[in-house]
C-alpha cells in the first residue's frame, strides 16, 4: 500500500516502513506525527485519489531525527558592474519513518 502526501509545500509517495526527509517539523525525535493531507492511496490495481484531500485518510509516522541539508553557495554576479555578492545556506529538516496509512 502507498500514498502521496503533502507536506511543506511539497509532495512525497509514502509506503509503510519508508524513510524521507521533509521540511522541519515543530516535534520532538521519537514523537508521533499524523499528516492528513493525503492526496491519493493505492494498493495495487485500487487507486483511490482526492479532490484534492482524501477524506479521512491520514498517514502516521515517527520521527526520527532532526538534521540540516546540505551546503548551498548563493552568487549574485552582475558583470561589468562592480556587483558581485555571496552567501551559503543550509535548509533544515525532520527525518520521518512512515508506521501506517489508513485509507
Amino acid at each position: 500500500m502507498f500514498a502521496v502526501i503533502h507536506t511543506g509545500g511539497k509532495q512525497y509517495r509514502v509506503s509503510e516502513g519508508s524513510v524521507l526527509r521533509i521540511e522541519k517539523l515543530d516535534a520532538e525525535a521519537g514523537a508521533a506525527v499524523e499528516f492528513g493531507e493525503v492526496l491519493l492511496v493505492g494498493e495495487g490495481a485500487d487507486i483511490k485519489v482526492g479532490k484534492p484531500f482524501l477524506a479521512g485518510a491520514k498517514v502516521t509516522a515517527t520521527v526520527e531525527k532532526h538534521g540540516q541539508g546540505d551546503k548551498v553557495v548563493i552568487v549574485k554576479f552582475r558583470r561589468r558592474k562592480h556587483y558581485k555578492r555571496g552567501g551559503t545556506h543550509r535548509q533544515l529538516y525532520t527525518e520521518v519513518k512512515v508506521t501506517g496509512i489508513v485509507a
